[in-house]
C-alpha cells in the first residue's frame, strides 16, 4: 500500500454487517482501509469502498487461527495505524451441550484469542508513538447470561470487561479505546449462528449502518462506551439491576430453538 499523508484505518470483520459499516465511516472520514474477513467477500467490500476515493486493501484471514492474526498483521507493513475496529466476531446459538466443540472453540478463537493478538500487536505499537484509537465491539449481550447462547454471550462479557480495563491502563499515553455495545442487529449474524427460528433472530433489528456511525463518532470523541438505540440502552438498565437469574431465562425466552413459533 502506497505511504500517502492520509490515516490508517485496519476493520476487522468488514465484509458485511457493522463491520462493513464502519470501515465505510472510516474511509467517509478520510482513512485508507486494511479490511480483513474470514470469507472471500471480503474483496467484493473493498471494491464497493474504493468508491469513497481511498486506498483500500482487502484481506481474507482467519483470526481464529493465528497464522490468519500474522497475517493480517504483516500486511500492515509496518504502516502507522491510527484506528482499529476490531469487530470480527461469531455467534453460536443453541444448547451448550448440544454444541460441536470445534464450533464453540472458533467462537473463543475469534472472539477473544485473535481480537486480543491483534490488539496487542497494534496497541503496542500505539503506545510507543502515544497515539491512536481502539474500537472494540463488544455487546449488550455481555451484561447478561445468554441462555442458549452461553459461550456467545461469554465471550462477549470477556470483550466489554476488558475494553474498560484497557482504557484505563492507557489513560496516560494518549491512546483511547471505545466499546461498542449494540443489541440485535440486521446482520447475517442470526443465521450463522443458526438462530433464525428464535424470537431474536426473528425480531425487528436495529440498522448496522445507524450501529457503526454511533460507534465511530463515540470512538472519534475518544468515549469509553456506547450504547446504541433506545430499547438497548433500557435493556442495560434493567441489567444492571435485574438478578443474574431473572436475565437467564428473559434470555432463554428469546433464544431458545423454535421460540420464533410461540404463539
Amino acid at each position: 500500500m502506497t505511504q500517502v499523508s492520509r490515516p490508517f484505518a485496519v476493520v476487522t470483520g468488514a465484509s458485511s454487517g457493522i463491520g462493513f459499516e464502519l470501515a465505510r465511516c472510516c474511509a467517509t472520514a478520510g482513512h485508507d482501509l486494511l479490511i480483513a474477513a474470514d470469507e472471500p467477500a471480503i474483496d467484493t467490500a473493498a471494491v464497493a469502498l474504493r468508491d469513497t476515493g481511498v486506498q483500500v486493501e482487502s484481506l481474507c484471514a482467519d483470526l481464529a487461527d493465528p497464522a490468519g492474526v500474522e497475517s493480517l498483521h504483516r500486511a500492515i507493513a509496518g504502516r502507522q495505524v491510527d484506528v482499529l475496529c476490531a469487530n470480527a466476531g461469531r455467534g453460536l446459538g443453541r444448547a451448550f451441550l448440544d454444541q460441536d466443540f470445534a464450533d464453540i472453540q472458533r467462537v473463543v478463537n475469534t472472539n477473544v484469542t485473535g481480537t486480543l493478538d491483534l490488539i496487542h500487536r497494534i496497541g503496542r505499537d500505539m503506545r510507543q508513538r502515544r497515539s491512536g484509537r481502539i474500537l472494540i465491539t463488544g455487546s449488550i449481550a455481555g451484561l447478561m447470561p445468554g441462555t442458549y447462547q452461553a459461550v456467545y454471550n461469554g465471550t462477549k462479557a470477556f470483550l466489554d470487561s476488558f475494553s474498560f480495563a484497557l482504557r484505563h491502563e492507557l489513560s496516560d499515553c494518549g491512546v483511547t479505546v471505545t466499546c461498542l455495545m449494540p443489541g440485535p442487529t440486521e446482520t447475517e449474524f442470526f443465521e450463522r449462528a443458526d438462530m433464525t427460528d428464535t424470537r431474536v433472530g426473528q425480531q425487528d433489528k436495529d440498522d448496522p449502518a445507524e450501529v457503526a456511525r454511533q460507534g465511530f463518532e463515540a470512538m472519534m470523541q475518544g468515549d469509553a462506551e456506547v450504547v446504541t438505540g433506545w430499547q438497548n440502552k433500557l435493556r442495560v438498565a434493567i441489567a444492571n439491576i435485574a438478578p443474574a437469574g431473572v436475565l437467564a431465562e428473559q434470555h432463554r425466552r428469546m433464544a431458545e430453538p423454535g421460540g420464533g413459533m410461540e404463539r
